[in-house]
């Protein structure tokens, strides 16, 4: 790949993105956009949902995950770009498609971040009062965008202590929860986890199956580790590998938490689905009901530093898809700028439009409610096109030469399958806000049409775009 790009028809030089990231500091993006603790607000409604087997739910939306997580690896090793999900689907499926691809996961990497800010407001206004919430998620919002200006490793590295800290109180809680249990036992059947709490019923497979709808969403933002594609040392093998493990161990941290938090509930599931009032604040209860007090702030206060922190991952990572898609010229060209390898110019845009969101959201007593409800169905319908980017790339257009019929074809239906279903069962207003943000950027596409240089979905992978 070309370390120059030209950014205009003057020919004005603008230099790539420079590459600075090892495989640690990927993991470190992925972990921070998702959190270890991801499951500390949904534990509740997650619990209720599934008769109690919380562990179960977990399980199974990891495994349903990594079909996901599989496509990307796939893609990232033959189109390893920035961009990530809008370069897979330019790829294998056209250019049009790619667009709608980065259109869609930009409504994600967009308002993702806007939501993290807003519970990091919300926390820190919890512990210091005085100050109104929109403050805290404005300041929380300067912080990481500096951070992100001043380059993704120096982002990578403070990231990475803010990391090691949510993973030391997740540890903290582990070892907490583990020594109440074998010193006062456990509230629910040991087995309850995985198999339900029997208070609503005998074991049912589709309240599992609706729960997992839902379980799914805790695991948005490892796909981010592949829109550092062109800022890894040592090739995209290193972002495939950092994909998957990320899934991996997300996976295990999110269902040993709920297994050990389901053991202390001193409520059935049964009693919170009675009281939907009492599911946001079911994790907490049980700790401060087990464990105490202390455990309950510690949380708190590692989620109000982490959630901040999963913003500038995802930040980053919006930055990233702007710049390919302005690179493209999909978007205005201005935001394939880079200085000194840093897209500054596309990372100040993602910040502005967050900033506006988690403000306005911040300063409504039904604001996270609003953001919560449609920051999910963007990336769904990019994972839909990246697996059938999957198909189009090896087994329609064979580009990387016979393709392997359970890896490149079932694989990727399975998974498309998957998201199809959990779009299927994603809120009224997620999908009219989907259908909208859709139409808008069909309008766009159209608009665009006879404008765009001849070619551009023939590019091959890792050239000049």
């Amino acid at each position: 790949m070309s370390d120059t790009r030209t950014t205009d028809g003057a020919g004005a030089a603008e230099h790539g993105l420079r590459r600075s990231l090892g495989f640690r500091d990927l993991v470190v993006y992925g972990l921070l956009f998702i959190a270890p603790m991801a499951p500390v607000g949904v534990y509740g409604t997650l619990d209720a949902k599934s008769h109690g087997a919380v562990a179960l739910v977990y399980l199974v939306a990891t495994v349903a995950m990594a079909f996901t997580a599989f496509s990307y690896a796939q893609m990232v090793r033959v189109v390893p770009q920035a961009g990530s999900v809008f370069a897979y689907a330019r790829a294998g499926l056209g250019k049009e498609a790619g667009f709608v691809a980065g259109w869609m996961v930009m409504l994600d990497y967009l308002l993702i971040p806007a939501v993290a800010y807003l519970f990091s407001g919300i926390a820190m206004n919890s512990l210091v009062p005085e100050v109104s919430r929109w403050v805290w998620t404005a300041l929380a919002v300067v912080i990481t965008t500096f951070l992100n200006l001043w380059g993704v490793r120096t982002a990578a590295r403070v990231g990475f202590l803010v990391l090691a800290l949510e993973i030391v109180v997740l540890l903290i809680f582990v070892v907490s929860a583990v020594v109440m249990l074998a010193r006062d036992g456990a509230h629910r059947d040991w087995l309850s986890p995985l198999a339900g709490d029997g208070t609503q019923g005998a074991f049912a497979l589709s309240a599992v199956v609706g729960a997992v709808s839902v379980a799914v969403l805790s695991f948005l933002g490892f796909d981010a580790i592949a829109s550092f594609a062109e800022e890894v040392t040592g090739g995209s093998e290193k972002v495939a590998r950092a994909v998957l493990f990320c899934l991996a161990l997300t996976g295990v941290l999110f269902v040993a938490q709920t297994y050990l938090v389901a053991l202390l509930e001193p409520l059935s599931s049964a009693q919170l689905a009675a009281d939907p009032g009492k599911q946001g604040a079911a994790f907490y209860d049980a700790v401060d009901a087990s464990v105490g007090a202390w455990l309950h702030n510690l949380v708190a206060v590692s989620k109000a530093i982490g959630a901040a922190f999963a913003a500038l991952a995802g930040q980053a990572a919006a930055g990233r898809l702007l710049y390919a898609m302005a690179r493209d010229r999909r978007l205005p060209r201005a935001l394939a700028r880079t200085d000194s390898g840093v897209p500054r110019t596309a990372l100040l845009c993602a910040a502005v439009i967050t900033l506006v969101a988690a403000v306005w959201a911040a300063r409504r007593d039904d604001g996270l409610d609003k953001l919560v409800s449609v920051v999910d169905i963007g990336a769904l319908t990019a994972f839909t096109l990246l697996h059938a980017s999957v198909v189009g790339w090896f087994a329609v257009r064979r580009r990387s030469g016979p393709p392997v019929w359970w890896r490149h074809v079932l694989v990727p239906v399975l998974g498309a399958a998957i998201t199809v279903a959990v779009i299927v069962e994603a809120s009224g207003t997620a999908q009219v806000v989907g259908a909208i943000w859709l139409a808008a950027g069909l309008t766009v596409l159209f608009a665009q049409r006879g404008r765009s240089g001849r070619g551009t979905d023939e590019d091959a992978p890792g050239g000049t775009v």
